[in-house]
């Protein structure tokens, strides 16, 4: 009776033991790395020609490219990374994407590159961290994919391993990212809305998915995640240096106190050369996106800008005032 009673006794503790296995398994379990597997993808001829277009309209070159102290002097070729990312969490390197197929991706296949954009996840089945904005490039299409893979291809492999991130505990666990990613990382391909014409769309397919627009211009929760109740309306800049302003109608007006928003015109004129309506010029990061607008077509842009006009006008943090002393 003695035993009987003991066992009984245990069931609560056993069961509570168990439970909590079982949590851990699945939470295991559901944040395993998705894959896209090479079966996946049907016969497809690839047009490097496209695939260009999507390296600059996604600004490859910008955070991929070997730095120069000089960004007039910069290979956009070269694409051998190092460039160092500061944030909250601590500081990432941007890898090498070359074609060295030891230090680059020049070894992955093309199902281990779409899976690296659509699933944020490495050949090897690791997590990549969102510093990398796998939740905007999950837009591209299968084809466009394919189609800048092949056009990465064509460019000279760069030697060189890229040292990994330097980042704070618990966020160098990086099994944790399976986590955010249950939390934050949804969507798919870029589905068209056949309300909007195929400007919009084109524009659309442009900011949301290869250009990631709203990666910097929106502000982010505790856990680094796009706020989007304000997507698009700016906030701090990601590396912790300075501002990124509102592109919403709300925050691109012509002038410090004018209410007019920036045209259409407005906006497809500043992605070509970076002049804004009242005369000045981008500056910063934002200099660097305009070298990237500028070699889209003209097309490309007028229908980037259709998209921009078209967002809701958002309130989002204001920025902190600056010192006049």
């Amino acid at each position: 009776m003695a035993d009987a009673a003991r066992r009984i006794r245990r069931w609560p503790r056993n069961l509570a033991i168990l439970s909590a296995a079982l949590v851990v398994g699945l939470i295991w379990i559901a944040t395993l790395p998705g894959v896209v597997p090479a079966a996946a993808l049907p016969p497809y001829t690839p047009n490097p020609g496209n695939g260009k277009t999507l390296f600059d309209a996604g600004g490859c070159a910008s955070c991929h490219a070997v730095p120069n102290a000089d960004p007039d002097k910069v290979d956009r070729t070269r694409l051998g990374g190092g460039l160092a990312l500061k944030t909250p969490f601590g500081t990432f390197y941007v890898p090498n994407i070359s074609p060295d197929r030891a230090d680059g991706i020049g070894a992955w296949t093309e199902a281990d590159f779409v899976t690296a954009l659509w699933k944020g996840a490495a050949p090897d089945g690791s997590n990549l961290y969102p510093a990398f904005p796998y939740t905007s490039f999950q837009h591209l299409r299968l084809d466009d994919l394919r189609d800048l893979f092949a056009y990465l291809k064509t460019l000279p492999p760069v030697p060189g391993k890229v040292r990994g991130p330097d980042l704070r505990f618990p966020f160098n666990i990086r099994r944790l990212v399976g986590v955010w990613k249950l939390l934050f990382f949804h969507g798919g391909p870029f589905v068209p809305n056949p309300a909007k014409s195929a400007q919009w769309n084109r524009g659309a397919y442009l900011v949301n998915g290869p250009g990631h627009c709203a990666e910097c211009h929106s502000p982010r929760n505790v856990l680094g995640a796009i706020i989007e109740s304000e997507r698009f309306a700016g906030g701090p800049s990601p590396d912790g240096r300075g501002w990124v302003p509102n592109i919403t109608p709300s925050g691109l007006r012509q002038g410090e106190n004018a209410e007019d928003p920036w045209s259409q015109d407005d906006i497809t004129s500043f992605l070509g050369d970076g002049m804004t309506p009242s005369g000045d010029y981008a500056g910063g990061e934002m200099a660097e996106v305009i070298r990237n607008t500028s070699l889209l077509s003209k097309d490309d842009r007028a229908a980037i800008a259709a998209y921009i006009a078209s967002l809701p006008p958002r309130r989002g943090p204001s920025p902190p005032l600056r010192r006049t002393d």
